[in-house]
């Protein structure tokens, strides 16, 4: 099947050193196929021809063509042929007049069979035949017995089969990786050694099955395809392999890479770019409007539009660069080589210019704009942490301004020292242990009891006293503190819940998740261990997930709540009304309880018939889906109302009580009377 994000079939520009090295590679490999085709001649062509076993060998390398043993990190389709010990021991048996032919006709059955460009088969098809020829030239020097065909080696001749097998392999490496630095536009050293171990060890294994395959070939035609049963082995081992490396490493709806590879070939490129004094660059690309594609015409279509849009990407960019995707509609490119900001730009122009043009998808002509920003290591950033972040401010400046891209500008960034600032002295207090949690409860409409408790971080700064989360919650989410808060905040409450139970309180704790939280792999086993430490059951503890992180990335976000819903503890969706989360969305989510925005919960009482239906349906059809509807920010006791006739089961809000430290949860529990207890 052929790539959808490769490069390799769109032909070199004529003239270019790519265009000249393939051309001569190509007329080589034709010429060597020519000169040695006059040594068979036509009458022992035609004999061949008769003869079951060549066509045997043919139909072996031809399925060994479209079988290769790829390996972590190669483009699908690339790799050691399973098609390569049946190609030597036909050097080996007939000689190069034969194993060119049928390798020639087996590169161009698999080459249509995949699709590739006419130019690319030539040269696959040359490449062999080069390789091939030097595996005869050794073979006839180190064994100069070697005068008539069919030959058989005998077991003091391996040596020889050895040195002309490893020259083989040497030079179609060389061939290819010549022609693979080229079209990626990097040095030769820095493709050359790159998985070379296990490149040695593949085609040593294969190579050793040639003089078996020889020693079959003489015995018996019908010995030759039990080797299939073996490569065929290895071939799905190997592919096991390279899938579940390439699911870990790519977007599976794109086939882009995803932000893990993009780490770490950051990360990389900018410890090379220290070392030789080279800059990096990153873009970050998020498309304007798309959310109402999906809305409009459905997720199918949405997901259509991103995969063309990939395409376009890939093939706008040079084959060095790396195109990642981040999740829902933002996407990074990765710059290994950039001479300055003018360049990068240059960059984000051609890519903003391959976007607009028009999609057409359902019958419909899509025009999407994009918002591009910039950042470049060193200038704007020491590290990639740092550099994902200019380059997310550059883009959101690309955003409000509507320019469509900006490079990094520290004039506009107005909170960067600020920021950085809080980062050193939050990353300080947690430590410390400066962090605080208060308790809001949640009360029941029906009998205004107290049925849970939601935890509210609280910040002591040293200086400004007790912040609140909209103060610094934007600083975890977009570092590596998240999972050091998180872990306080876990163990903050959880400790808490365990003298309340102690005490005979017994209310379910809530406690809040980011987006970078709840995809965090980490999280269900950090949540299980807190839960054992602190002796509490899984069902006294709620973990509630903002409408907001599973729009960013649903399916990834489906997945995490999953494995939380498999510890037990209870699962509420919070926030729902400020963003584009449907209602039919939810009957796949294994949820409690959906927590109604109190901008959306604010409709019931403000004299408009629209908006009362409009909450008052999305509340019955909450209900219908087996979940209790939770009204957050009931301010008057009119909202209370409002929200218990039309079903809300419990609700949150100053009109009940605000955010109170832990001392004081339980003389204000024992006033208005514990809820249920948890059992």
């Amino acid at each position: 099947m052929k790539d959808p994000i490769s490069t390799r079939d769109i032909g070199p520009r004529v003239g270019t050193p790519l265009w000249l090295y393939m051309a001569a590679s190509t007329v080589a490999g034709a010429a060597l196929l020519g000169v040695s085709s006059v040594e068979l001649g036509l009458e022992q062509l035609v004999n061949l021809a008769r003869e079951p076993l060549v066509w045997v060998m043919l139909c072996m390398v031809i399925l060994g063509e479209l079988r290769p043993i790829a390996m972590p990190g190669q483009a699908p389709g690339s790799g050691a042929p399973t098609s390569l010990p049946f190609t030597f021991a036909l050097v080996i048996f007939y000689g190069l007049p034969v194993a060119a032919l049928l390798q020639c006709v087996a590169t161009v059955v698999a080459g249509v069979a995949r699709r590739h460009a006419p130019h690319r088969t030539a040269f696959n098809a040359a490449q062999y035949v080069l390789s091939l020829g030097v595996a005869d030239a050794v073979l006839r020097l180190t064994l100069p017995e070697i005068v008539t065909t069919p030959w058989v080696p005998a077991g003091g001749e391996l040596v020889g089969v050895a040195l002309a097998g490893t020259a083989s392999f040497v030079v179609n490496r060389v061939l290819v990786l010549c022609a693979v630095a080229m079209h990626e536009r990097v040095p030769m050293r820095q493709v050359m050694f790159k998985g070379l171990g296990q490149q040695v060890y593949v085609n040593a294994v294969l190579l050793s099955l040639s003089p078996l395959i020889v020693i079959a070939m003489t015995h018996s035609v019908l010995y030759v395809p039990l080797f299939a049963f073996s490569l065929g082995a290895l071939y799905t081992s190997a592919l096991l392999l390279v899938k579940r490396d390439h699911q870990a490493n790519h977007d599976e709806l794109t086939g882009l890479a995803n932000r893990k590879l993009l780490t770490v070939r950051a990360r990389r490129e900018i410890d090379q770019a220290h070392q030789r004094g080279r800059r990096v660059g990153l873009l970050l690309l998020d498309l304007d409007r798309f959310k109402e594609v999906n809305d409009t015409l459905g997720h199918p279509t949405g997901d259509r539009l991103l995969q063309t849009l990939s395409r376009r990407l890939i093939h706008s960019v040079r084959p060095s660069d790396l195109v990642a995707r981040l999740g829902g509609d933002e996407f990074a490119i990765l710059l290994p080589q950039v001479r300055d900001a003018d360049t990068a730009r240059e960059v984000a122009l051609r890519l903003k210019g391959a976007l607009a043009e028009p999609v057409r998808l359902e019958g419909m002509d899509f025009d999407l704009q994009v918002s591009t920003g910039i950042a470049l290591y060193p200038d704007d950033a020491p590290d990639f942490e740092l550099l994902m972040q200019r380059a997310d401010v550059a883009m959101y400046v690309a955003k409000a301004d509507r320019t469509g891209v900006e490079c990094y500008d520290p004039g506009k960034d107005r909170n960067s020292t600020a920021r950085l600032s809080m980062y050193s002295e939050l990353r300080r207090g947690l430590a410390e242990g400066a962090l605080e949690m208060h308790y809001q409860p949640k009360v029941s409409l029906a009998d205004d009891r107290p049925v849970g408790l939601e935890a509210l971080a609280r910040w002591r700064h040293p200086v400004r006293g007790l912040l609140t989360p909209d103060e610094f919650m934007p600083v975890v989410e977009h570092s590596n503190l998240f999972r050091a808060f998180t872990g306080q905040v876990l163990d903050i409450t959880l400790a808490r819940a365990a003298v309340w139970r102690a005490q005979g309180l017994y209310l379910p704790v809530a406690v809040n998740l980011g987006v970078r939280e709840l995809l965090d792999p980490d999280l269900p086993e950090a949540v299980a261990a807190a839960l054992r430490e602190h002796g509490v059951p899984p069902n006294q503890l709620v973990l509630e997930i903002s409408e907001r992180t599973l729009i960013e990335d649903p399916e990834a976000a489906t997945a995490a709540v999953g494995r939380l819903r498999a510890l037990g503890v209870g699962l509420v969706l919070d926030d729902f009304g400020t963003g584009h989360f449907t209602l039919a969305q939810l009957a796949g989510l294994p949820l409690d309880e959906v927590k109604i925005h109190e901008s959306f919960t604010a409709r019931l009482v403000d004299g408009t018939a629209s908006g009362h239906t409009v909450v008052r349906g999305a509340i019955a059809l909450v209900r219908a889906l087996g979940m209790r509807a939770v009204a957050e920010g009931v301010q008057s006791g009119e909202l209370a109302e409002a929200a218990r006739e039309t079903g809300c089961h419990s609700a949150q809000g100053h009109y009940f009580a605000s955010p109170m430290a832990a001392r004081d949860v339980l003389t204000w529990v024992a006033a208005h009377e514990t809820g249920t207890p948890v059992q």
